[in-house]
């Protein structure tokens, strides 16, 4: 099955004449882990934004899990992020005021879907999800603001898989770790994708991860845009 199918996909924002992305074809498999690269410009950001349904194509169709996701309306694609996506983001974006067990539970409060697949209580899988990704059990009860990155990023990872998302996107994840952490973390985090039978694909500008992954892809080849600032 495909998890991801863009077909004649262009972008470009409002008001320019430009388009940042071209794409005639990309399609991912369900279970694939994908190595997406590109130098800054190259439309990361903007095939990114795509596929979380932040942004909508100016034309061309996103397929997602076999769903036509760029018709669906705004509420839909929300509820469908939800429901099938997670995403680790480049920044993490956990919130200060929740502790870590909370941050991890967002998406099982957000999404029923994701909550009905633990095959037990919320609070369990989130304790073994930042378990099996080496995340101190002291760390459980602090705020998360005494973390260190590469403690909030474990903490960001077991929040982007609760619930087995059908999707795991990755933006950047590792960027603030050294070279052996990041490897290691990317193997805890195949780990888990492999138990839920998750697809990620996960960018990064240091090319010594690609051998990790099932594949490459480097957007700067794939995108056919004159030009280039995403």
């Amino acid at each position: 099955m495909n998890v991801i199918e863009l077909t004649d996909i262009t972008f470009r924002w409002p008001k320019q004449t430009e388009n940042l992305l071209e794409i005639p074809a990309l399609t991912i498999q369900k279970g694939e882990k994908v190595f997406l690269k590109g130098p800054s410009g190259s439309g990361k950001s903007s095939l990114l934004s795509l596929l979380a349904g932040i942004s909508q194509p100016t034309s061309g169709e996103i397929n997602l899990l076999q769903q036509p996701f760029s018709q669906l309306k705004p509420t839909q694609r929300d509820k469908f992020r939800a429901n099938h996506i997670g995403y680790i983001f480049q920044m993490f974006n956990l919130l200060p005021y929740l502790s870590v067990i909370d941050n991890v539970l967002l998406p099982c409060r957000f999404s029923p879907q994701r909550k009905s697949r633990l095959s037990k209580e919320m609070e369990v899988e989130a304790k073994r999800l930042l378990e099996q990704l080496h995340l101190p059990q002291e760390c459980l009860e602090r705020p998360i603001s005494e973390l260190s990155i590469g403690q909030q990023q474990r903490v960001a990872a077991a929040r982007a898989l609760i619930g087995q998302p059908e999707l795991l996107i990755a933006d950047e994840p590792t960027s603030a770790l050294d070279h052996n952490n990041r490897e290691a973390f990317i193997q805890l985090l195949m780990a888990e994708c492999d138990k839920a039978e998750t697809t990620l694909l996960f960018v990064s500008h240091d090319e010594t991860l690609e051998t990790l992954f099932d594949r490459s892809i480097a957007l700067n080849e794939l995108n056919q845009a004159p030009r280039r600032n995403g």
